[in-house]
């Protein structure tokens, strides 16, 4: 069976919305109305729905010596994807939260990862893994 994940989310608008993950990210447009989106973000759904009600991130995760936001999602992607969505952000001038870098050099679990905030100040984390089989 092939599954997906399903995450409902809040966001300011829907235009900014739009503009950052279809128009920025290449996501493609599922359906929509005036208060919510569905996108395909990697094959998987996203439905970000408007609220004037969101909440303000923690930078509580503790991974090697950084300190990541919570909460946060992401998609991990092949070496290929994860330099596409890169240069999409770099073209788009998006500020990275962290900057594409490798995580867990030489040791289980090696992998590329970065960070962003969508222009609601959602946090969304990409990673690429140097061997699959060392995702969990």
């Amino acid at each position: 069976m092939d599954t997906k994940f399903h995450i409902a989310f809040k966001v300011k608008d829907i235009e900014s919305t739009i503009s950052f993950y279809h128009t920025i990210l290449g996501c493609k447009l599922g359906r929509q109305t005036e208060y919510w989106v569905d996108f395909d973000f990697f094959g998987h759904q996203l439905s970000a729905h408007v609220s004037d009600a969101i909440p303000e991130l923690d930078y509580c995760g503790r991974v090697e010596n950084l300190k990541v936001p919570i909460p946060h999602f992401g998609c991990i992607v092949d070496g290929k994807v994860f330099r596409d969505i890169q240069n999409r952000l770099e073209d788009h001038k998006v500020d990275f939260v962290f900057k594409p870098q490798k995580r867990y050099q030489n040791k289980k679990g090696e992998q590329q990862t970065m960070f962003i905030l969508d222009f609601s100040k959602n946090a969304i984390e990409f990673k690429t893994f140097k061997n699959d089989h060392n995702i969990f």
